[in-house]
């Protein structure tokens, strides 16, 4: 029961004339009339290619449509960060015209770094705090993109979890340690729940062996919840943490739809296919000669609270009529 679609901060289908700077990043070798661009992300296409295809979704609505007037050149990380600034470099080395650093800060500062093209990034922390635009409104480099503010709504996931599961007492944080936001929106998610009157315990987790080792202490530890942080590596995992949420009957919060569709009780944040689109809707703009240094940094204006009530009566959870009205989106 979908009842409210995501809207851009700013219109993002205006056409501009191809620029001259457009046409030189293309180089002697690639037609100027079909550019190539280059996707990079942190994770695996095995389990993200769902963002891919927003990706793509965004560039035909600018415009550019692959196999016709765009080529498409992509880099999967695989869920090693360490990966990225050489993926980033292989894409320069190629003759993209711009980069789709999609995922995290991480993907995002490699591309930066990896030379002058043009970066449209997808993050959800800010992008000023790590250096990637001067402001959100005037980012005044080569980079710019979209900003899902994820690390700063913890506290409210947090918030909905103790209502659709009341009495829960102590909730793990489950965190990737390598992605630069992890530390912000666990101080957050941690300030709201210190306001309820409950307790978190952190756990470590970057990849499968550590999520597995983070879930047997979460048990250890004996905590009646779990919270998953925002991390293109735990979406990556959404099957094996929610699997392991309906062995234990324990009740999640996580940061995105995908989670809930899965099968996970509920989400809270933006829609990452929203943001993905977005980004291909920004690099149609650039190909066709917008500045990144005058773009600005585009963020959601709503976020979308899904519940799985199929989940929650497993769990043995009576939901509250208030709570059903209240969500985007229930799955029965």
């Amino acid at each position: 029961m979908r009842r409210r679609e995501f809207i851009a901060l700013l219109g993002s289908t205006a056409a501009w004339p191809l620029g001259a700077h457009a046409q030189q990043a293309v180089g002697a070798s690639q037609p100027a009339s079909v550019p190539l661009v280059g996707f990079l992300n942190s994770a695996s296409p095995e389990t993200y290619r769902f963002n891919a295809d927003s990706f793509r979704e965004g560039l035909a609505q600018a415009g550019f449509v692959e196999g016709r007037n765009v080529r498409i050149e992509e880099r999967w990380a695989r869920s090693d960060y360490q990966a990225l600034p050489g993926l980033a470099a292989e894409l320069v080395a190629k003759g993209v015209v711009a980069i789709a650093a999609t995922g995290d800060v991480a993907s995002a500062k490699a591309a930066q770094q990896a030379g002058k093209v043009p970066v449209v990034f997808t993050i959800g922390s800010d992008p000023v705090r790590f250096g990637l635009v001067a402001s959100l409104n005037r980012p005044g480099g080569h980079v710019t993109g979209v900003n899902l503010l994820t690390s700063m709504i913890g506290a409210k996931r947090i918030e909905l979890l103790r209502q659709v599961a009341p009495k829960i007492s102590r909730v793990a944080l489950v965190m990737n340690p390598s992605n630069p936001t992890a530390a912000a929106e666990q101080a957050d998610a941690e300030d709201g729940a210190r306001k309820l009157g409950l307790e978190t315990i952190a756990l470590k987790a970057g990849n499968a062996p550590e999520i597995d080792d983070a879930f047997g202490k979460l048990l250890e530890a004996k905590a009646d919840a779990f919270f998953i942080a925002t991390d293109p590596i735990l979406l990556d995992r959404r099957e094996q943490i929610v699997a392991f949420a309906e062995r234990h009957a324990l009740p999640a919060v996580y940061f995105v739809r995908q989670f809930a569709v899965a099968g996970g009780l509920l989400s809270y944040g933006p829609s990452i296919s929203w943001m993905y689109r977005q980004a291909g809707l920004y690099i149609g703009q650039i190909l066709k000669g917008a500045n990144p240094a005058e773009m600005p940094v585009m963020q959601p204006t709503q976020f979308e609270f899904v519940l799985n009530l199929r989940t929650a009566k497993a769990l043995g959870l009576n939901v509250l009529p208030t709570m059903l009205a209240t969500a985007d989106e229930v799955i029965e």
